[in-house]
């Protein structure tokens, strides 16, 4: 009932268009990829997809944030099932790229956003290299790129009540890391996959 609550509120909160370019809303292992401007993110991604999906899909967030308070533990560990991360000071044993590969197992898809923290314009911040190192982990999984529109404008950062501004979510085609391919060349045509999408 609550996560029903949650979804309903997600998408009438953002008004998201949600497209699929390039890739269909079919039941694979997946790691959804997307630009970072709003707390809303996580929850708008998620809620986009269809509920067979949204059942096996686990958004990765950060566990200083949503074990802040009661309230967003709730969702986090009970409502989204999401797999909570050490973002500041990872160690060998605390390792965010171990525990994401856990969590996917050979049944749930993730969703990340590798600029590693909200930006507060429309530009996208260099990746990260969390999602090289799990394409080359699990070269099995898809790579879906997915841009976030306006989100950023329904829940600036530092505000709390949204403001009522029609968003959209693109799911773009899938990307695979290329043999020989290095680690830069990767990220960056990962980031233009994102940033592409726009133009569609």
């Amino acid at each position: 009932m609550i996560k029903r609550l949650v979804i309903f509120i997600a998408r009438l909160v953002s008004g998201s268009g949600i497209r699929w370019q390039g890739c269909e809303p079919v039941p694979r292992q997946r790691v959804y990829f997307a630009n970072h401007t709003s707390n809303l993110d996580s929850l708008v991604v998620w809620a986009a997809l269809p509920p067979p999906l949204r059942e096996v899909t686990r958004p990765v967030a950060a566990r200083d944030y949503w074990k802040s308070n009661g309230i967003r533990r709730y969702l986090a560990c009970r409502v989204f099932n999401a797999v909570l991360i050490e973002r500041k000071k990872p160690t060998s044993c605390d390792n965010p790229l171990a525990d994401m590969i856990e969590a996917m197992g050979r049944t749930h898809s993730l969703i990340i956003f590798p600029e590693g923290g909200r930006q507060p314009g429309c530009e996208l911040a260099p990746f990260k290299g969390g999602l090289f190192h799990l394409a080359k982990d699990r070269p099995d999984v898809e790579l879906v790129p997915v841009l976030i529109e306006n989100l950023n404008r329904i829940l600036p950062k530092g505000e709390f009540l949204p403001v009522p501004v029609m968003g959209s979510v693109t799911f773009g085609t899938p990307i695979r890391l290329e043999a020989g391919e290095t680690k830069c060349t990767f990220l960056e045509r990962a980031q233009a996959a994102v940033k592409n999408l726009s133009h569609l």
